[in-house]
């Protein structure tokens, strides 16, 4: 497997391929599939938070930021945001077996159903989006094939491919997509006022770009959430009593 600076190089000098209006363009798409408008039913899933306020782990915003800090440097350094940067690779060198083999990756560290039926059915839910928009992937015309079922993850960084945005970029859209829908579950079940969310929101910008570093670092050895309190909340949600979220 190559290293993670080789595969930050090389989509890069892909990437770099791209004309100034390709560039502007490559940035309005990245905010296009960030945006909370995008039409994926992101907002039904909580990924695990409702479970914290319910449980009592999580009470308000001083814990509600100790906890995100948590996710981000346990969960998404070590899972998400590395894969996101191997897909990438992927995707840019027309690699289905590599395709396939990352997102059965991160089915396999889904560690309840709720965060497995999360992730294949936004991923799904993005297909159906890109094939409206004739976005798909076209194996007929050298690109890498999409799995049977695709992930949430896989399916953006086909995306992000297409758009040709640069991998720091996607990267950094990515964990600002988590914190915003994370911040907007707080907003409803916490509840959490609109500018407490705020405070959070500069309160992690940082972390956010300490995280992709740490991601664009990583083996693959070193891949794998450590997140045992959130598999386990998210277990005793799938039987929680009143909920306002899927997961």
């Amino acid at each position: 497997m190559m290293d993670t600076t080789t595969l930050t190089d090389r989509y890069n000098e892909y990437s770099s391929q791209s004309s100034n209006v390709i560039d502007d363009l490559a940035l309005l798409g990245l905010m296009q599939l960030i945006s909370p408008a995008l039409p994926i039913g992101a907002f039904a899933w909580s990924q695990g938070l409702e479970s914290a306020f319910e449980l009592g782990w999580v009470n308000n915003e001083h814990e509600l930021g100790e906890w995100l800090i948590g996710v981000l440097d346990d969960g998404l350094t070590r899972c998400e945001l590395p894969v996101l940067a191997r897909l990438q690779n992927c995707w840019a060198h027309s690699d289905s077996e590599g395709v396939a083999y990352w997102n059965d990756w991160i089915h396999a560290n889904r560690e309840s159903a709720e965060l497995s039926d999360e992730d294949i059915r936004l991923g799904l839910a993005l297909v159906r989006l890109l094939d409206s928009l004739g976005l798909q992937p076209q194996p007929d015309q050298g690109d890498a094939s999409l799995p049977d079922e695709p992930g949430y993850v896989t399916v953006f960084a086909w995306t992000a491919h297409q758009r040709r945005i640069p991998l720091r970029q996607i990267l950094l859209g990515f964990a600002w997509a988590w914190l915003e829908n994370q911040l907007a579950v707080a907003c409803k079940a916490l509840p959490l006022g609109h500018t407490a969310a705020q405070r959070l929101n500069e309160q992690l910008r940082p972390h956010l770009v300490t995280a992709v570093d740490t991601a664009l670092e990583l083996n693959d050895a070193q891949l794998g959430p450590i997140l045992p309190s959130l598999a386990l909340g998210s277990a005793q949600h799938e039987t929680q009593y009143s909920r306002l979220f899927r997961s």
